[in-house]
C-alpha cells in the first residue's frame, strides 16, 4: 500500500526545485513538536480572542513586583485577570469556579432563552501567563503572606487536597453568598440564582413541574405543581418570574395547552413595592405589568418557614409550590467570614477597605498590599451597592493604580493613584413581553425609560458589555433561534441507570 503525503502532492506540482521551495516544502509537511515552548494557534484563534498576549509563544511571567494573587472569578476578580500588566506582575488566579459568569443574562438561561454556554467564559482562556488553581481559600496568613487552599476537583492521582500559596500582593474578591435571613427550610427547599448550576438546576425543575401537572389525577395538585413562587422583588427576581412567563406563554402552551389554566407565578417580598431601587414611577410600571399579565405580586409578606413543596407566611398562610426562586440580598461566604478578628467589618459583615480599597485591620490602619473589592467589601463610612458596576469599575481602578505602580515602584500607592470614586450609571431590568425598565435618573432626572424602547436599549447594553467576541457572535444567535424556533425544552438529568436495572433484577 502507498501512502501519499502533502508533500508528495506539493512536490509533484511544484517546477522549481530551489532550495527555497524545498524548505516551503518541509515548512509544509513539518509536525508540530509538542516539546516546543511556541503555542500552537490557529489564525482562527488567535483573531478572535480579545486577548492576544495568550499566544506570544513564551510564557513571560513577571518577576519585577513580585506575585499578584487574585481571589474569585467574578466581575472584579475575571476583569484584573485579565487586564493586570503580566509583564511586572506574575497573576495567580483561585477560583472554585474555572470561569467568569455574565450575570444579567443568568435568569434567561434558566428557562432556556439563551444557553449556558453564552454567558461563561474561561478563565484559563485568556492567557497563558496566569497561573490558575481550582480551589477554595479557606484561610489567609498576613503575617507570612501566605494562602491555604482546598481544591475543588475530584481526587484522581494525588491524595492531597490541599495547596499552600504565597502572595506579594493579595486581591480578594470572593462575592458574597444568597441570603436566606436564618429562616428554616429555605437552604433545603428553595434554588438560588447566582451560578450557572443554579440555572440548569431551575430550569430541570421547571420542566419536571410540567411533566407531573401532566400526570396528576386532581386540579388542587395540579394547581400546587405549577405555582412557581419566587421570594424577593429585586431585579433578580424581576427578571426570573419575567422570563419565566414568557417561557410558559410562548413555549409551554404550546406542549402542555391542557395545564395552562393551572400555572400560576407570584413574587413575594416584604418591602411595599418591588424594584424598591428603581425611580418609583417605573416600581409601579413594573407592578402594573405584571398585574396585567396575572403575575401575582404580594409585597409586605414576610415568609416564616419553607418546607417541602410548601411557603409558611407570618400570618400562618400555607402556600403549596412547585418551584420556589429564593433571591433576598446577598450575606458574607465561609471565606470571608474566616477572617473575623483578621480584618475589620461593617455590620452587614462585609470586609472594610479605605478609599483606596486596602484592607483594614481590626484597629483601622490599611494593610499594605492587600485589597478587597466588590459584592464581599465595602469603602468604610461609604457603603456601596453589592452590584456588577460597582465590582467592574473597582477592578479597572485597581489594574490602573498597580499598572502605574508597576512603572514607578519607587512611589507608595496612594501617590500613583486618587481614592476610588463609584459613577453610579443606573440600572435596568428586563420585564417580559419585550419590554423593560432603565432608570439612569441619577445622571438625569429625565433619563427613565420603559417598555420596547427600554428593551432593546437593555438588550444592546448587555451584548455589548459581554466579553469574547465568541459570545457577542452567540448570544443575538441564541435570540434569534428562541424568536424562530421556541425554546429547547429537554431536560438533561442524571440518571442512574444501573440503580434501575439492579432494581429490576432484585429477586421478588
Amino acid at each position: 500500500m502507498i501512502s501519499v503525503t502533502p508533500g508528495m502532492i506539493i512536490a509533484r506540482h511544484m517546477t522549481v526545485t530551489s532550495k527555497k521551495s524545498l524548505r516551503l516544502i518541509s515548512t509544509l509537511t513539518r509536525r508540530p513538536n509538542n516539546n516546543s515552548s511556541i503555542v500552537q494557534t490557529s489564525w482562527k484563534t488567535r483573531f478572535f480572542d480579545n486577548n492576544i498576549e495568550s499566544y506570544r509563544g513564551i510564557r513571560s511571567l513577571g518577576r519585577v513586583q513580585g506575585r499578584v494573587t487574585i481571589l474569585g472569578s467574578g466581575w472584579a476578580g475575571f476583569k484584573l485577570v485579565r487586564e493586570i500588566d503580566k509583564k511586572n506582575y506574575q497573576v495567580v488566579s483561585v477560583s472554585p469556579r474555572n470561569h467568569f459568569v455574565f450575570t444579567p443574562l443568568l435568569a434567561s438561561t434558566s428557562v432556556g432563552t439563551l444557553e449556558f454556554r453564552c454567558i461563561t467564559e474561561p478563565v484559563r482562556g485568556y492567557s497563558s501567563d496566569v497561573e490558575y488553581h481550582q480551589a477554595w481559600c479557606d484561610e489567609v496568613d498576613f503575617k507570612k503572606n501566605k494562602i491555604s487552599c482546598t481544591l475543588n476537583l475530584p481526587q484522581v492521582s494525588s491524595p492531597s487536597s490541599t495547596i499552600d500559596l504565597t502572595f506579594d500582593h493579595l486581591i480578594i474578591a470572593v462575592g458574597a453568598y444568597s441570603n436566606t435571613f436564618g429562616i428554616k427550610g429555605v437552604k433545603e427547599h428553595a434554588f438560588f440564582l447566582k451560578e450557572v448550576a443554579d440555572a440548569r438546576r431551575i430550569r430541570t425543575r421547571v420542566l419536571e413541574c410540567f411533566e407531573h401537572a401532566d400526570m396528576a389525577r386532581t386540579d388542587n395538585e395540579r394547581n400546587g405543581i405549577l405555582h412557581f413562587a419566587v421570594v424577593g422583588g429585586g431585579p433578580t427576581g424581576v427578571e426570573f418570574s419575567s422570563e419565566l412567563h414568557d417561557f410558559i406563554r410562548e413555549d409551554c402552551s404550546r406542549i402542555f395547552p391542557s395545564l395552562m389554566d393551572h400555572v400560576t407565578i407570584a413574587v413575594y417580598d416584604v418591602a411595599p413595592t418591588i424594584l424598591g431601587s428603581f425611580d418609583k414611577s417605573l416600581s409601579e410600571y413594573c407592578m402594573t405589568k405584571f398585574r396585567r399579565r396575572s403575575i401575582e405580586v404580594r409585597t409586605g409578606t414576610v415568609v416564616k418557614e419553607v418546607r417541602e413543596r410548601k411557603l409558611i407566611l407570618e400570618d400562618g398562610k400555607e402556600i403549596p409550590f412547585g418551584c420556589l426562586v429564593w433571591s433576598t440580598g446577598l450575606t458574607e461566604n465561609p471565606m470571608t467570614a474566616s477572617l473575623e478578628g483578621k480584618v475589620l467589618k461593617s455590620t452587614n459583615r462585609r470586609i472594610l477597605t479605605d478609599k483606596y480599597l486596602r484592607v483594614l485591620t481590626p484597629e483601622g490602619t490599611p494593610m499594605p498590599n492587600v485589597y478587597a473589592l466588590g459584592d464581599c467589601a465595602t469603602i468604610k463610612d461609604h457603603q456601596l451597592p453589592q452590584t456588577a458596576q460597582v465590582a467592574n469599575q473597582q477592578a479597572i481602578y485597581l489594574r490602573k493604580a498597580l499598572n502605574k505602580l508597576a512603572k514607578r515602584p519607587e512611589l507608595n500607592f496612594t501617590d500613583v493613584t486618587e481614592p476610588f470614586v463609584f459613577k453610579n450609571f443606573g440600572a435596568m431590568a428586563y420585564i417580559g413581553n419585550w419590554e423593560a425598565v432603565v432608570d439612569m435618573t441619577n445622571i438625569n432626572e429625565k433619563a427613565k425609560k420603559s417598555g420596547t424602547f427600554a428593551w432593546i436599549f437593555w438588550r444592546s447594553s448587555y451584548l455589548t458589555m459581554s466579553v469574547s467576541i465568541r459570545n457577542k457572535m452567540l448570544i443575538p444567535m441564541y435570540w434569534f433561534m428562541t424568536w424562530i424556533f421556541g425554546r429547547d425544552i429537554s431536560s438533561f438529568q442524571d440518571y442512574d441507570r444501573q440503580k434501575r436495572v439492579d432494581s429490576a433484577n432484585k429477586p421478588k
